[in-house]
């Protein structure tokens, strides 16, 4: 039996930080990799305007090519902003955690459809496994945040 699409449904959505998004540039490590997964999944991305930062300030110094690609990406993303939901769970984490990763922690966990988080930050993908988040690292092998620091 076929059942009428929910408008309520929730799409999982995967929350991609700094080193993630960083990975659209020309010559970034991994990059044929995350194009060939965005390719499917861009549309599930969230990030935060700290991602976008981030994203700009690695773009920046490559010059007026990289940072158009930057500027692409933010326009093409969902920016999210940060909740005080956000805060307390940053808040949570932010003993053992540098802030900006702790930020970035706060932002997946708060948000209630992200299920992933994106990622090459060993420290961001080891706490986001420890919450129960996925972590997806196009390019780079299973659980490599297991075998890190």
């Amino acid at each position: 039996m076929v059942q009428p699409a929910d408008a309520s449904r929730r799409v999982a959505r995967v929350y991609a930080d700094g080193s993630a998004l960083s990975r659209y540039l020309v010559g970034a490590p991994c990059r044929e990799q995350w194009l060939a997964w965005t390719a499917e999944h861009e549309s599930q991305l969230v990030t935060t305007p700290l991602g976008l930062t981030e994203l700009r300030r690695v773009a920046q110094p490559r010059g007026v090519d990289a940072s158009g690609v930057a500027h692409e990406v933010e326009e093409r993303l969902e920016v999210i902003r940060f909740s005080d939901q956000t805060l307390r769970a940053a808040t949570k984490v932010s003993g053992v955690l540098p802030p900006f990763v702790a930020l970035h922690i706060g932002a997946a966990l708060a948000h209630p459809d992200v299920s992933s988080v994106a990622t090459y930050d060993v420290q961001l993908a080891q706490v986001s496994a420890l919450h129960g988040l996925a972590v997806v690292s196009p390019g780079w092998p299973s659980a490599w945040w297991e075998r890190e620091g």
